[in-house]
Formats: C-alpha cells, structure tokens, sequence
C-alpha cells in the first residue's frame, strides 16, 4: 500500500519515517510518499477552525486531486493563561511566513510575567483510505520554558518541556521523542490501526 504523507514539512517527514520504519520494517504492504513524489507542489488548503477540520481539509485534498491514499496532520500548541492560544493557528502565529522563531518569540513575550505556564501539545491525523476517513489524536502535557532550550527538533520544541522530563523536546533524541510526544503518540495509533487492516 502506498500513502501519501500530505506535508512539506521536511521536519515531520523525517520523524514519521523513522516511526513507520521501526514499526513496519517486516511488512513491504506500507511505502510513504512525499508530496514530491505524486508532483504535489501547490498549497494545500488549511481553512478550518479546529485541528480536526485541517488534517481532515489536507488529506481530502489530496485525496479528490490526486486519487491518493494518504493521510495529514495537524498540531497545535495550546497554552493555559492565553486561553488555549496559539491553538490551530500555531503553525503561522507570528504571521503567513511560518517561521519558528518568530513563533516562539511571538509566544515567550506573550508568557513574560505569567506564573501558569500549563501547556498541551495535541496532533490530530486524517487517515484516507479507498474514500473512508479515519482520525487518531496524541496528547502530550507539559509547560512553556522561559527561554528555548535545544537545538534539536522543530516548531516550538525548544520551550516545551514535557510532564515528567528534564529536557525540552528540542534536546531530547529524536527516537525519545517520538515515544512520547503528542505527534508520536497520533502515529501508533494510525499503525495499530494500518496493521491490523492489512492483517485482517
């Protein structure tokens, strides 16, 4: 079975590979392919007003233009004192250019003062297969660090430290994270899932 991943984020490309990779290196059924690969180079539409909304906008995109299985994600960090913000719009919160840092700067500046760091990261994936949508949710608890810490990773993991860590997810090692991280946790429940459909 091929599915398309339905991201040009390399960062996410990376950390889902190596998980589908550690969990179906004995089944050949299961390739992943970039939007590269099927020649998508447009802009996949993100128009919702919650996490399920988008990963579900970006997959039938993909789905209805190119006749791809696939499936897409969408993750937003939500903090406690700004009322849940940046939310659904983490990923372009200091404006349309995406940058990462502006976003996190953006966020610091905002918690500057604040005592109630509480933080959540949460992923939700689309999954379509033959024209059947299916949705699989990882949660990860944490709180907002006062400056970024790491070099590792990507989107606002220098300054999220998770519940019951020392280290931020952008110091941790890549493997470490995916067991635990909010996108990792999303992903084995959509193998478990792709597992047990190709073992009937």
């Amino acid at each position: 079975m091929e599915l398309v991943f339905a991201t040009y984020n390399q960062h996410k490309l990376h950390e889902i590979k190596q998980l589908f990779n550690a969990s179906f290196r004995n089944l050949e059924e299961i390739k992943i392919s970039c939007l590269a690969e099927i020649g998508c180079h447009e802009e996949i539409p993100e128009n919702g007003s919650t996490l399920q909304d988008n990963a579900s906008e970006k997959a039938w995109f993909i789905y209805n233009n190119y006749g791809k299985n696939c499936f897409a994600d969408d993750t937003g960090l939500e903090i406690l004192s700004l009322d849940g913000r940046p939310g659904v719009y983490s990923a372009r919160y200091a404006g349309e250019k995406k940058s990462f840092d502006d976003n996190m700067n953006k966020v610091l500046l905002e918690m500057k003062g604040k005592t109630n760091r509480t933080a959540c990261f949460r992923t939700v994936i689309s999954l379509i297969i033959e024209g059947k949508e299916f949705q699989f949710e990882g949660k990860v608890n944490g709180i907002i660090l006062e400056s970024k810490k790491g070099k590792g990773g990507f989107g606002y993991d220098p300054i999220f430290l998770p519940d019951g860590y020392t280290q931020s997810f952008a110091e941790m090692p890549l493997e470490e994270k995916n067991k635990i991280s909010h996108r990792g946790k999303a992903f084995i429940q959509l193998m478990h899932f792709l597992k047990k459909s190709l073992n009937g």
